[in-house]
């Protein structure tokens, strides 16, 4: 057979708690296994050998397959291996703290060929490098590049972020009003738009959705700082998992930048439309704008959701038209409470 008699197979072996890998040649297991053991100095008897990549056991008839320079793992007797997941697993258990564990997240990292395998390290090296609890730019530095000055705190930043996503969905608002003819229903939009944007100073542009010193509901993280995906517009919950701690590191800041607020029923193509329809042959006075605000600027309507999960096709939701005015009793009541003051007057 060629497993037993053939040329030398190159091959990379290392142990189950030692991220280095050696280089062996080798005709055959037995062979692999008497230098392995003598190399890596673990006993001879009941030694086996694992691909590193999944953990299926490498035969004397599987052994000729094995590209040259393939991963293994060589195990003793009781040891187990059940790929990369595994190699993860023992490098968590290992009792590292801070940079330790990192650097060695980091030389798995750089050893590895996989795709998904790397995939796996990164995002893994991603999360150890937690710098969440900081929260000062004196605490934190490498947090605050590229970021104005005038923020001293991560949640200050964090919270005025959310503000300007919040002031550009009123910038949209108001720039509406260019495209309406009717002079009489433009000076009505006006009216409710400086109405939308009373309620929006009032509610300080609810910026606290990203800021963690805020109470619950308020926020729309945990007090660490982990956000996490909404979902898209038609699902009740997030299919991936999708979650970020902005707060944790510099490239976790710039990942959260490109989640979106998104809109349930569309902003554009669904509610600042359906205000203008509802101001052409009403009063703003009339036109419930409690309504109009929820689904423009808060929860009620906004789903925070990871790039992936933004669907930009058209939502084909509309806004419900039973709720788009005042009621009668609330406009009897806008009515009567006028007239007292008249009288008071």
């Amino acid at each position: 057979m060629f497993g037993l008699f053939g040329k030398n197979k190159p091959v990379k072996i290392r142990g189950v708690d030692d991220n280095r890998k050696y280089g062996v040649a080798a005709k055959n297991v037995k062979e692999l296994l008497k230098k392995g053991c003598k190399l890596l100095k673990l006993p001879l008897p009941g030694a086996h050998v694992c691909l590193y990549a999944d953990g299926t056991k490498v035969t004397e008839e599987f052994f000729p397959s094995l590209p040259d320079n393939a991963d293994v793992v060589l195990l003793s007797r009781d040891q187990t291996w059940s790929g990369v997941a595994c190699d993860i697993s023992q490098l968590l258990m290992v009792d590292r703290h801070g940079d330790g564990l990192i650097e060695a997240a980091q030389g798995l990292l750089t050893d590895e060929l996989s795709p998904k395998r790397r995939k796996i390290l990164a995002d893994l090296l991603l999360n150890l490098e937690d710098r969440s609890e900081l929260e000062s730019r004196e605490e934190d530095e490498e947090w605050f590049k590229g970021v104005d000055a005038r923020f001293k705190t991560k949640s200050a930043y964090m919270k005025s972020n959310c503000e300007s996503r919040i002031r550009g969905y009123m910038k949209e608002v108001d720039d509406a009003t260019k495209t309406i003819q009717k002079a009489k229903v433009r000076a009505e939009y006006l009216k409710a738009s400086q109405c939308l944007l009373e309620m929006l100073k009032t509610a300080r542009y609810n910026g606290c959705y990203f800021d963690r010193t805020k109470k619950e509901p308020d926020r729309l993280c945990t007090q660490e700082g982990w956000f996490t995906c909404q979902g898209s517009f038609d699902q009740q919950a997030c299919q991936s998992f999708h979650s970020v701690n902005p707060y944790s590191s510099r490239e976790s800041r710039i990942v959260f930048s490109t989640w979106n607020l998104d809109h349930r029923i569309e902003k554009r193509r669904a509610v600042i439309p359906a205000l203008q329809e509802a101001l052409q042959n009403h009063k703003s006075a009339d036109v419930n704008l409690n309504y109009f605000y929820g689904l423009l600027f808060t929860r009620e309507n906004l789903k925070l959701v990871h790039i992936v999960c933004h669907k930009k096709g058209a939502h084909n939701l509309l806004c419900d038209t039973k709720k788009m005015f005042r009621r009668a009793g609330d406009a009897n009541k806008g009515k009567q409470d006028k007239g007292k003051r008249r009288r008071l007057i």
